[in-house]
């Protein structure tokens, strides 16, 4: 285990119980048998006794694993379940956006909101700082009791932070973090996100790679940049400023998107493949690749950061990452909860869940989207012969 450069700082006992869980979900090992001991664990993860001790009790805390005296610890029977409170506390949850990313966010929220007896006030934001700061305001002054928060883009909103910090009302965000506050956080491994994808596309022969942007102040917009210059240089490739500026692509008109994938196509050493932000990214390349007489794939192909999109993006993709966008919402939900319960407990907590990478071979089938100014390769084949 090694903390990747550019990554998110991480304690080290969280870095092992994040590798622990991932065994536990490939099936390493099983349940209801034995479970790595602490020994082991030092040894394995070349780690302390304390640190092993920390990890392995959170893993039994969550209910991962169980522990039984004078036999050791095992792997739980079935996932975590919490028992209902009595008491039925308040959630706020301020998310941004809308779309199957984000669904399942919530779907993994409510879900542990619903085994714990929790009500949930749910806010969209819409990217709207001015509407998530109304919409933590007041959550606090109805006196719930913690908040999961989506946050805007940049660092702008900053009151009710505060105010939520000086009442004591716990908080955890989802999806990103902001480096400007201690707060805990549950995000996908943002790093691995534009490390392994980079990696996948050139082990398809992919040397030359642009990326398309959304958001660009967010965290993990940097981390995935960060790992995609990472695989670059693992690989002994060239990282080209022209090629991954840091600016938003969808918001821009159709005719300043156009020209600029024109201009990026144009040059004397064009990109193979477009690594875009996300699948709403990409869906916009898409469209305007088309609008350009390009052909997907053909003449260049497409990559998806993630997966939140208006379709599922695989087919259309060379490769795709998949977000543990449930399994984010569930985690946030269950240390919100622990938070409430446990005041003061422990420092604020960064959990990174893994993600893995889809490619078009594992896909069940794939899309050939043809630019209306182009002939088909067959089509041409077919004219010269005539």
């Amino acid at each position: 285990m090694s903390v990747e450069p550019g990554a998110p700082k991480v304690p080290l006992y969280q870095q092992v119980k994040r590798d622990l869980l991932a065994a536990i979900a490939a099936g390493e090992y099983a349940p209801g048998r034995p479970f790595v001991t602490q020994r082991e664990i030092c040894e394995r993860f070349n780690v302390s006794h304390a640190t092993a001790v920390r990890a392995l009790n959170d893993l039994a805390a969550e209910g991962h694993v169980v522990r039984k005296r004078g036999q050791g610890t095992f792997v739980a029977e079935r996932p975590p379940e919490q028992t209902a409170r009595d008491a039925d506390g308040t959630i706020a949850c301020v998310l941004q956006y809308q779309g199957p990313h984000v669904g399942r966010l919530l779907a993994g929220i409510e879900e542990v909101c619903a085994q714990l007896g929790y009500r949930l006030f749910l806010n969209h934001c819409e990217g709207d700082p001015a509407r998530e700061e109304q919409a933590l305001t007041r959550a606090l002054d109805h006196g719930v009791d913690g908040v999961i928060v989506y946050p805007t883009e940049g660092s702008g909103v900053l009151a009710p932070y505060a105010e939520a910090r000086r009442r004591g009302v716990p908080l955890v965000m989802v999806d990103r973090y902001r480096p400007d506050l201690a707060t805990d956080a549950v995000i996908a491994d943002n790093f691995a996100a534009g490390r392994d994808l980079t990696t996948a596309l050139i082990g398809a022969g992919h040397r030359i790679i642009a990326t398309l942007w959304d958001e660009i102040d967010v965290t993990s917009v940097r981390d995935r940049l960060a790992g995609h210059i990472q695989a670059l240089r693992e690989h002994g490739i060239a990282a080209r400023p022209d090629l991954m500026v840091l600016r938003p692509y969808s918001v821009q008109s159709h005719e300043a998107r156009r020209a600029l994938l024109a201009e990026l196509l144009r040059g004397p050493h064009p990109p193979t493949v477009l690594l875009c932000a996300n699948g709403y990214v990409l869906a916009t390349a898409a469209e305007d690749l088309v609008a350009l007489g390009l052909e997907i794939p053909g003449d260049i192909d497409l990559a998806g950061m993630d997966d939140a999109g208006p379709f599922d993006v695989l087919p259309l993709t060379a490769a795709a990452i998949s977000l543990p966008s449930r399994e984010m919402g569930r985690r946030a939900m269950r240390l919100l909860h622990r938070r409430i319960t446990e005041p003061g407990a422990s420092e604020p907590e960064l959990v990174v869940l893994p993600i893995s990478v889809q490619t078009r071979q594992s896909s069940v089938g794939h899309l050939r989207v043809v630019g209306r100014q182009v002939a088909t390769r067959a089509e041409q084949k077919e004219r010269q012969a005539r």
